[in-house]
């Protein structure tokens, strides 16, 4: 198991990933956790005593990785940008399994369902993910819509979302 202390960062302008708040693993540690592995890969742990699992680190370039800090980690490790986290993590051996429910909807269309197969398995998380995030019943049927729209639409996860936000100021 890697650990390490390190602060919690925050992309002002980086393409998809601007205003993500995440953790940088320098290039030299990502080697201890996975040697010479240089794509996604996913990881299990703790943020202090915050427990984490099925998270990819993502790589950034010269062998750095990142690992994403959601709303629900942010909120469970009770820290922000700036902020000193203590990190505990290791390869994760099991393999994310996608939300049932979102494919057995997108396999009804082919085409839908094509197009969310040539998105990478990390995008094809970002979708899942925040169905399984979903609080009520409700909340996760109107995200399933909204997936499939997107892939009818042919549109990445930050796609989506950038035009859900745009949707909302308007209304």
């Amino acid at each position: 198991m890697l650990s390490f202390k390190t602060n919690i960062l925050k992309f002002q302008k980086q393409g998809e990933k601007t205003g993500w708040t995440y953790i940088q693993i320098p290039a030299e540690l990502a080697q201890k956790l996975n040697p010479n592995v240089k794509k996604s890969y996913p990881v299990k742990g703790f943020l202090d005593r915050f427990p984490i699992s099925g998270m990819n680190l993502l790589p950034m370039g010269e062998g750095d990785f990142i690992l994403a800090l959601n709303a629900n980690i942010r909120k469970g490790i009770k820290k922000k940008q700036g902020d000193s986290l203590f990190v505990k993590i290791e390869l994760d051996p099991n393999k994310y399994q996608l939300n049932t429910e979102l494919i057995r909807c997108l396999e009804e269309n082919p085409r839908v369902y094509s197009f969310f197969q040539s998105l990478t398995p990390a995008h094809q998380s970002y979708f899942s993910k925040w169905i399984d995030h979903a609080k009520t019943l409700a909340t996760k049927q109107e995200r399933i819509a909204a997936c499939y729209n997107a892939m009818v639409n042919k549109q990445s996860y930050p796609e989506m979302v950038k035009e859900r936000k745009q949707t909302m100021r308007l209304d």
